[in-house]
């Protein structure tokens, strides 16, 4: 339908604007006497043909005109337009057009307001997580949301208008447009996602088939999460068994301080049963103390080594309790408790075990000291007059001369005789196991009375303390021992309460103690407090004398240890043993009569010069001249690893030298016990 509209204004502009969306209508020409009306700009807009009279649009349209539309709202125009064209075209009145421009202009409403719920339907489709696609009766897709795109891995504008088996298979979609009801089954889209598929059907409102809803969902999280609860039980399951199982008895409360666990360990433990402590407060177990869970359930910090007792039985145990956080939330507390009555126990008989060692008298007498030189009846004189007295002794004399003999006889001699004799090696402790070893040793905060340590001190309390290698106590050390012998008293170690001793001190040294206080080494008022009644036993260089009887006496006491029947020491045996100065004295030759006795036949019964071993080591000085020494140190390696290898040839060689003494080896070297045993330990012979 061809048309002329006569009217350019505000109202000629809107019927313009409405009319040209209308196919159907053919704006053929647009006229007004005023060129700049609203009208004509937008005619030329749009293309469309303007004049300034009714004429000159006549002339400019060359097809039929079928309606002139008098928009100018003027009567004289509309009479005039009728005048002149009384049947055709049809000449429409601008109080004609206003109902046609409020029925438009709702048209126009009620299209815009679909077009935004249409939007909004979009954006809630798009916005789904589910993707979602419209179907029509013959498959073809007439809707997609962005999910299904991304589910399917093809764009929107390729997927409406396609069939939609192209991607959904035909048996879920085809019998619900046949009219049956939805169907769900499994998929795997191209992009490798699982999905559930959920074909429904959309009837219209008389109840016809005219399409079908499918809707995609991922599974693809859901398995994984399923997979995930799956090793999270199987992970429960694991940590259920080793809770079950431990040894230890584990307790965990919720944050309200309400049993949620135990172990059957817990239960043997307290002799409590899951239903008396699962639900109940965490102070049901406590039979002393205050519960550790509720301590750390307030101040959100873990707790170690409390002391407790629990349970029916009250037994001693240790507790350590550790908070709960999930998520920075303290969700509750899991405490483990170690069982320690049975170790307390254990100590207490093992205390007791010592203390009964430690009870065993003197094995020595005056009789077993052998020797009738002149330098060795001095000395055994002044040991038997001290005896007598409860005065401190001090053995002096060089390793391996026999001064634990005279401590075990003066022991025997004096009026504390079946009284315990005890002895303490002060080189062979570190200080601290020195002084617990002395002293004893207070429990700590967590031990409990049961292990408390007796020390010597008071083990030897009545009877006699030997405290051999007295030069090697440190100063720390010297300076309880001297508060012991001055106030015949001792403080544990980690106690404070003084306890009273009666103690007879013997102690021995191979150092020179006056050297020892000249070099600040020494306590010299303790050292005045031993030297009460010194005793220097001489060494065996001093006396060979001697060696003839020490000899004979040594062969009877091996005989019954390497099975031999030795009752004879020839002179020629003792002329050689005297050419030998015994730098190891007593306890040398009893090394070197030993190996002899190995060299003697079992029917023998006289030990001669050939069974002897070498006697004499050759001097370091000697046997590393330039010649020998690259034989005797490897001939590769670092400045270092030489200087460790001349180090242990020096250990070994003066180890020989002193019939394996390490006390003399190690003064001799120039270097403590302790630094000796390290090197022997670490790298030594």
């Amino acid at each position: 339908m061809n048309l002329i509209l006569i009217g350019a204004g505000k109202g000629g502009a809107k019927v313009l604007h409405t009319l040209a969306d209308y196919r159907e209508v053919s704006i053929a020409c647009v006229v007004d006497i005023d060129g700049s009306a609203p009208g004509i700009a937008v005619a030329k807009e749009k293309g469309i043909p303007v004049a300034n009279d009714i004429d000159a649009a006549l002339q400019v349209v060359r097809s039929q005109i079928d309606v002139i539309l008098e928009v100018t709202g003027d009567t004289a125009v509309y009479m005039s337009l009728l005048r002149r064209f009384p049947v055709e075209p049809i000449v429409v009145p601008a109080s004609a057009l206003k109902f046609f421009l409020l029925l438009m202009g709702e048209k126009e409403r009620l299209i815009g307001a679909a077009r935004t719920r249409q939007r909004d339907l979009q954006r809630i489709l798009d916005a789904t997580h589910d993707g979602m696609i419209g179907i029509d009766l013959g498959t073809r897709v007439t809707f997609c949301n962005a999910a299904a795109s991304r589910l399917l891995g093809t764009p929107e504008h390729e997927i409406r208008g396609r069939k939609s088996t192209n991607w959904i298979p035909d048996e879920t979609v085809r019998p619900v447009l046949s009219g049956h009801d939805g169907r769900v089954l499994q998929m795997t889209s191209d992009t490798g996602t699982d999905l559930v598929v959920h074909c429904l059907p959309i009837d219209d409102e008389n109840g016809s088939r005219i399409g079908a809803m499918v809707v995609l969902r991922d599974v693809t999280e859901v398995r994984r999460l399923a997979e995930e609860v799956t090793n999270l039980r199987e992970l429960q399951q694991w940590l259920e068994a080793v809770i079950q199982s431990t040894q230890d008895a584990i307790s965990v409360v919720d944050k309200n301080g309400m049993g949620l666990l135990i172990n059957p360990a817990y239960t043997r433990l307290t002799g409590l049963s899951p239903e008396e402590v699962i639900g109940h407060p965490a102070e049901v177990d406590i039979a002393e103390g205050e519960s550790m869970h509720l301590q750390v359930l307030r101040t959100g910090k873990p707790v170690k080594s409390v002391p407790l007792k629990v349970g029916l039985q009250r037994r001693e145990v240790i507790v350590d309790v550790a908070p709960i956080w999930v998520e920075g939330e303290l969700r509750g507390a899991v405490g483990v408790i170690h069982d320690i009555s049975e170790i307390a126990r254990l100590n207490a008989e093992l205390n007791k075990a010592n203390r009964l060692l430690r009870s065993l008298s003197a094995r020595y007498s005056f009789a077993d000291i052998v020797g009738g030189s002149q330098s060795m009846v001095v000395a055994i004189e002044q040991a038997k007059r001290a005896a007598a007295t409860p005065a401190t002794v001090l053995l002096r004399g060089e390793s391996g001369t026999g001064k634990e003999l005279f401590a075990h006889a003066i022991h025997q001699e004096s009026d504390r005789a079946g009284k315990p004799f005890l002895r303490v090696n002060c080189a062979s402790l570190g200080e601290g196991l020195l002084e617990v070893e002395l002293f004893g040793q207070e429990p700590s905060t967590w031990e409990m009375s049961a292990q408390k340590r007796v020390g010597l001190m008071e083990d030897a309390s009545g009877g006699t303390l030997f405290l051999d290698e007295i030069g090697e106590l440190s100063l720390a050390t010297q300076a309880k021992l001297l508060r012991a012998i001055q106030e015949r008293e001792i403080v544990r170690v980690g106690g404070s309460r003084p306890v009273p001793v009666d103690v007879r001190f013997i102690c021995a040294t191979h150092v020179n103690l006056e050297q020892a206080v000249a070099r600040g080494t020494f306590r010299e008022d303790l050292y005045y407090r031993l030297n009460v009644i010194p005793i220097f036993i001489p060494p065996l260089r001093y006396r060979k004398e001697d060696l003839a009887q020490l000899a004979i006496a040594i062969v009877s006491r091996h005989n019954q240890t390497y099975g031999r029947n030795v009752t004879e020491v020839d002179p020629d045996a003792i002329a050689a043993l005297s050419r030998w100065d015994w730098p190891g004295n007593v306890r040398e030759l009893e090394n070197v009569l030993g190996r002899a006795m190995m060299a003697v036949g079992y029917a023998e019964t006289k030990l001669r010069a050939h069974h002897l071993p070498p006697l004499g080591f050759p001097n370091l000085e000697q046997t590393t001249t330039a010649e020998a020494l690259p034989s005797m140190l490897p001939l590769h390696g670092t400045l270092a690893d030489r200087m460790k290898s001349i180090e242990k040839l020096l250990i070994q060689q003066t180890l020989s030298e002193t019939g394996g003494n390490k006390t003399e080896t190690a003064r001799r070297l120039g270097i403590s016990v302790r630094s000796l045993y390290y090197k022997m330990g670490s790298d030594g012979p």
